[in-house]
C-alpha cells in the first residue's frame, strides 16, 4: 500500500490549466524524487497536498488524494500536519531571535507543572520545559549528524545550518508519514548535502515516505528509489533510478537535449584591467572575506567558486557595499567609494544578489515595478514630465517589462503579477532582468542559477554569454563549478576568505578539487 497517492490531479487557474491528470505515489520507506522545470506544476501539486488557501480560494482541484489508502480532503496546512505530512521549504521559515531548540519545538513545546498551574489546574499556565525541549532538538540534530549546539540562536547562522534546523523541526514531529523536501540542498555544501541525503535514507528506513524535490540530478541518482518527471503540468514518466541516468532525466524534464556551450571568444591575457581589488576584507556573516587581491579584465567573464562559507559570496556583496568592507577597489582608473551602494550603482556596476527574497526583490510589488525600480532611482529612466511634476511612465515600464519577460522566459500571468507569487527560479530571472535594465559595464551575479531547473539554467547562462559578447564584463559567483567552467574565461577559487588560486576552465578536475579543498598549494607546491 502507498503511504501517499495522488490520482488524476488537475488544476485550473482562471481558465489556465496548470495540472493535467497528474499521478504520483510514494511508498512507505521510499525516497521518491520529483523533477520538473519551473512552471512544470511541482509547486501547485504540493499546494494541493498541503491544502494551501490558494487552492481553496480558486475553485479547488480535480482528482483524489489518499493517505495510507484512505481518501482524504485536505483543506488546510494544519490538517495536512494532522494527517502526518511534513514539509521542509526552500525558503527559510525560522525566527532569528530564537534558539535552534526553540525553533525546532515551536508550537509543540513540552511543558511542566508549576505552583500556579497546579492550583488553577490550567495547562496553559504551565512552564516550558527547556531541558526536555532541548533534548528533543538534540535528538533531531543528531539524526542529521549536525554537531551545532541546540542553544545557539538562529540569527547569524550560515544558511547551510539554517536548512538543517528547518529539517530538524520536521523530523521532531510525531506521527510523520510523508516528508516533503523542497530543494533542501540548494544552499548546502557538497559534504552537507551528502549528510542530508544520508539522513533522508535513515528516515526512509524508519518507514517514512520521502518526497524529494530537487534540480540536482546527481542527487536523484544517489539517493532516490524512484523519480517522477513533470513537464508543462503533465506527467511525463516515473522511473526506477537504477534504470535511468542523468542525461535521460534532463531530456525528460525539458523535452530536448540540454547543453551549455562554452564561450567561443576568449579574452586576451593582456586585456585592459577594468577593476583592481586590493586587500579586500568583508565582514559578511558566514562568508567573511579576509584579504583578497584580484584584477578583472575588461570584457571577460570571471568566475568565482569555492565551497559554501569560504567567502566567495562576500566578494560581490563587499564591492556593492552591502556589508562592512575595507581595502581598496579601483574601477576604470578611479577609486571606488566603499560601503556606499548608491555610489557603486552610479559608477556603472549592477548586482544580482544570491538572496532574491531578502535583498533582490520587492515581494509585494509587480514584476514590472521590480524590473524598473533601480533604473528609475539611479538613471532617471521610465519617468516623464507633466508640467512641474515627474511621473512614472507606465507605458514605457510595461513595454520594457514585456520585453524582459519574453527575453528571460519569466513564467508569469503578466507584468503586473506580484513577484512573491512567482516560483524561485522566475524570481531569480526578474532580479537578472532588473540588473540588465541598468545597462551596466560590469555585472556582478551571485548564484544566478540556484534553485533553477536545467532548462532555465541554460537560458540564464546563454543570456550572460550574450551580454558578455555585447561588451559587458561579468563577475559570476556560483557553487556550480560545471557552470563556471562552461562560460568563464578564468575561475577564481576562494578558500578560507582568500584566493586559493586562479584556474582556466580547461584545467584538470584534480586541480579544481584541490583548490576547493584548500590543499592545492600544499600538493602542487605553489599557487597557480
Amino acid at each position: 500500500m502507498n503511504v501517499l497517492e495522488m490520482k488524476d490531479i488537475s488544476k485550473d487557474y482562471f481558465g489556465n490549466r496548470v495540472l493535467k491528470n497528474v499521478n504520483l505515489s510514494v511508498k512507505p520507506g521510499e525516497i521518491h524524487a520529483l523533477l520538473g522545470e519551473n512552471g512544470a506544476g511541482k509547486s501547485t501539486l504540493m499546494n494541493i497536498l498541503f491544502g494551501m488557501s490558494v487552492i481553496q480560494t480558486t475553485g479547488g482541484f480535480e482528482g483524489e488524494v489518499s493517505i495510507n489508502g484512505q481518501p482524504t480532503n485536505i483543506v488546510s496546512p494544519h490538517q495536512a500536519m494532522d494527517e502526518g505530512i511534513g514539509m521542509v521549504h526552500q525558503e527559510f521559515m525560522l525566527i532569528p531571535g530564537f534558539t535552534i531548540s526553540e525553533n525546532v519545538k515551536l508550537n509543540r513545546e513540552l511543558t511542566k507543572h508549576n505552583l500556579v498551574s497546579a492550583v488553577t489546574r490550567n495547562p496553559r499556565m504551565e512552564t516550558i520545559d527547556i531541558a526536555r525541549n532541548a533534548k528533543d532538538a538534540r535528538a533531531a540534530l543528531d539524526k542529521l549528524d549536525i554537531g551545532i549546539d541546540e542553544y545557539t540562536r538562529v540569527s547569524g547562522l550560515p544558511v547551510g545550518y539554517m536548512q538543517f534546523v528547518e529539517i530538524a523541526r520536521e523530523i521532531d514531529k510525531t506521527g510523520l508519514k510523508v516528508l516533503v523536501f523542497d530543494e533542501p540542498t540548494a544552499v548546502l555544501t557538497e559534504s552537507e548535502a551528502l549528510n542530508l541525503m544520508d539522513a533522508m535514507k535513515k528516515l526512509a528506513n524508519e518507514g517514512i515516505g520521502i518526497l524529494f524535490i530537487t534540480h540536482r540530478l546527481d542527487e536523484v541518482i544517489y539517493c532516490a528509489d524512484r523519480v517522477t518527471i513533470l513537464r508543462d503540468g503533465e506527467w511525463v514518466a516515473t522511473k526506477e533510478t537504477d534504470d535511468t541516468n542523468v542525461v535521460e532525466l534532463a531530456e525528460l524534464m525539458v523535452g530536448r537535449k540540454v547543453e551549455i556551450l562554452p564561450k567561443d571568444k576568449k579574452v586576451a591575457e593582456d586585456a585592459d584591467i577594468i577593476m583592481s581589488i586590493s586587500d579586500l576584507h568583508v565582514n559578511m556573516p558566514g562568508e567573511t572575506v579576509k584579504g583578497v587581491d584580484l584584477e578583472i579584465r575588461k570584457g571577460e567573464i570571471l568566475g568565482i567558486g569555492g565551497l559554501a562559507g569560504q567567502g566567495k559570496i562576500g566578494i560581490a556583496n563587499g564591492i556593492m557595499g552591502l556589508y562592512p568592507t575595507t581595502g581598496s577597489i579601483t574601477y576604470k582608473g578611479k577609486t571606488l567609494k566603499l560601503n556606499d551602494t548608491k555610489s557603486t550603482l552610479d559608477s556603472g556596476i549592477a548586482f544580482v544578489s544570491e538572496d532574491r527574497r531578502g535583498i533582490g526583490l520587492l515581494l509585494d510589488s509587480s514584476i514590472e515595478d521590480n524590473i524598473a525600480i533601480t533604473s528609475m532611482q539611479v538613471k532617471g529612466q521610465f519617468l516623464k514630465k507633466a508640467g512641474p511634476f515627474t511621473l512614472r511612465d507606465k507605458e514605457a515600464i510595461r513595454e520594457h517589462a514585456n520585453q524582459m519577460i519574453e527575453e528571460f522566459d519569466i513564467r508569469c500571468l503578466g507584468p503586473n503579477q506580484f513577484s512573491k507569487r512567482l516560483s524561485g527560479g522566475n524570481q531569480q530571472k526578474v532580479c537578472l532582468a532588473r540588473a540588465v535594465t541598468l545597462a551596466p559595464d560590469l555585472l556582478l551575479v551571485s548564484e544566478p542559477t540556484r534553485g533553477i531547473d536545467i532548462g532555465a539554467k541554460k537560458l540564464v547562462l546563454d543570456n550572460l554569454i550574450k551580454l558578455n559578447e555585447e561588451g559587458m564584463t561579468i563577475i559570476m559567483t556560483s557553487s556550480e563549478l560545471a557552470e563556471l567552467r562552461s562560460i568563464s574565461d578564468r575561475i577564481v577559487i576562494v578558500n578560507e576568505g582568500k584566493v586559493e588560486g586562479i584556474l582556466h576552465p580547461e584545467d584538470s578536475d584534480a586541480d579544481f578539487g584541490l583548490m576547493m579543498a584548500g590543499t592545492y598549494n600544499k600538493v602542487r607546491g605553489g599557487a597557480k
